[in-house]
């Protein structure tokens, strides 16, 4: 039985193979050294078939898929790979996809490892990148990130004209749907598709793995941080906000929908990293569909889902560790979005307004960044906008600089 499910196995990621393939604009690390490659990234966004297309065609390869439910009942793992060798004749490479889910995943990866084998690994949780990497894989892996597709992989799908309005366009179809693979690639209805992977999501890469007794509360805490996208929170308003019983459940399922790639938080900027830790911190989801999917919301809201796609992707070059990413917010409450930090130094410091043309908007995103530019040395001043674009010289009282104001069209595919 466990050779037919390998071989089935096999047969769908030749029949993958054949499929039409969006070059991904990473890279998979270290698949020509010895080390373990791991893909890591949210469910659906292409981790598996981009892994195919990197491996999949090389000799001597062998695949198995432990989303899967009849693999995970073998208690012998042993079985497994004797099934895994003779179906793919002795491979000497070993793709394992949602590896996480096998128990004590970690000492069998070892085991191979040490035996010579060159393993490639894909999991749809981040625990599978930090503690368990860090404990039992230390130095001896690369990782790499998948993402759903950014606006510049949705071009080269679908190229639009070179005209600005068609771009800015594709850009909005962009930001309203967000950038899983099965939206654009399949035409599936983006509302429906993020609602039923977000469930899936819950319950399998949260509730099931750690056995979470109130999935209703947890369903409930994912919501209330998707409808409140760029918003800035403490653990304690989000205990009063979620009516949690306490900090500490807070906290922890917090935790398990950062580490399935629902959420992600970004902290306020501050020298000192004591103050960092007690200031709040402001919350984004990974893909701007899941917000008209599964938000409470009673408008569009495109301020926040034009914030949350910069957002997306400064966090992605974060997990490259291009740069660290923060937000900016002095005594006198006035903020810039996004501080960008690359080693010592702040190289960036950016604001996202969807509208400019109200004046007092303007007056207020050019004093902050103004503020800030002058506060930490950076002469790097950006406006995102929708479609305003110019480059101009401005000063508040002694402050100073040069600020660049850009569509998101153009910033996204720069």
């Amino acid at each position: 039985m466990i050779q037919e499910i390998i071989a089935g196995q096999k047969a769908e990621m030749e029949k993958k193979l054949q499929d039409r393939y969006i070059e991904r604009e990473t890279e998979l690390k270290g698949i020509d050294t010895d080390l373990i490659s791991v893909i890591i990234g949210p469910r659906r966004a292409g981790k598996s078939f981009f892994a195919m297309h990197m491996v999949g065609t090389k000799p001597g390869i062998g695949y198995a898929n432990f989303d899967e439910e009849r693999l995970l009942r073998v208690e012998n793992f042993d079985e497994i790979l004797s099934a895994i060798r003779a179906i793919y004749q002795e491979p000497k490479i070993l793709f394992f996809d949602e590896i996480q889910n096998v128990n004590q995943w970690e000492i069998i990866v070892n085991r191979l490892h040490r035996s010579g084998y060159k393993l490639v690994l894909a999991g749809s949780n981040s625990h599978l990148l930090s503690s368990d990497l860090a404990t039992h894989l230390t130095g001896r892996h690369y990782s790499t990130h998948v993402f759903a597709f950014s606006f510049s992989e949705i071009l080269s799908l679908f190229p639009p004209s070179e005209i600005a309005s068609d771009l800015q366009q594709r850009c909005m179809e962009y930001i309203l749907k967000g950038g899983f693979p099965e939206i654009w690639v399949k035409g599936y209805d983006p509302a429906e598709y993020l609602a039923t992977l977000f469930d899936s999501i819950i319950l399998r890469d949260i509730v099931k793995r750690y056995r979470v007794r109130f999935p209703n509360v947890l369903t409930d805490l994912a919501q209330i941080m998707i409808t409140n996208i760029s918003a800035e929170f403490s653990a304690t308003s989000i205990q009063k906000q979620a009516k949690f019983n306490s900090i500490h459940t807070t906290t922890k399922y917090l935790g398990y929908l950062e580490e399935a790639f629902l959420i992600f938080s970004i902290p306020r900027f501050s020298y000192k990293i004591s103050e960092q830790q007690k200031a709040g911190r402001k919350y984004y989801c990974y893909d701007n569909g899941y917000f008209q999917a599964k938000a409470f919301k009673f408008s569009s809201n495109i301020g926040k889902l034009f914030e949350n796609a910069v957002a997306i992707n400064l966090k992605q070059r974060e997990h490259e560790g291009i740069w660290k990413l923060f937000f900016y917010k002095n005594q006198k409450h006035e903020e810039v979005d996004f501080v960008v930090q690359q080693e010592m130094k702040i190289t960036q410091l950016i604001q996202v307004c969807y509208n400019l043309s109200v004046p007092k908007v303007k007056e207020r995103e050019i004093r902050s960044l103004l503020k800030a530019g002058n506060e930490f040395k950076c002469d790097r001043l950006i406006v995102i906008t929708n479609d305003y674009q110019q480059t101009e010289t401005h000063t508040w009282f002694g402050n100073s600089g040069i600020i660049e104001f850009i569509p998101m069209w153009k910033w996204l595919t720069r």
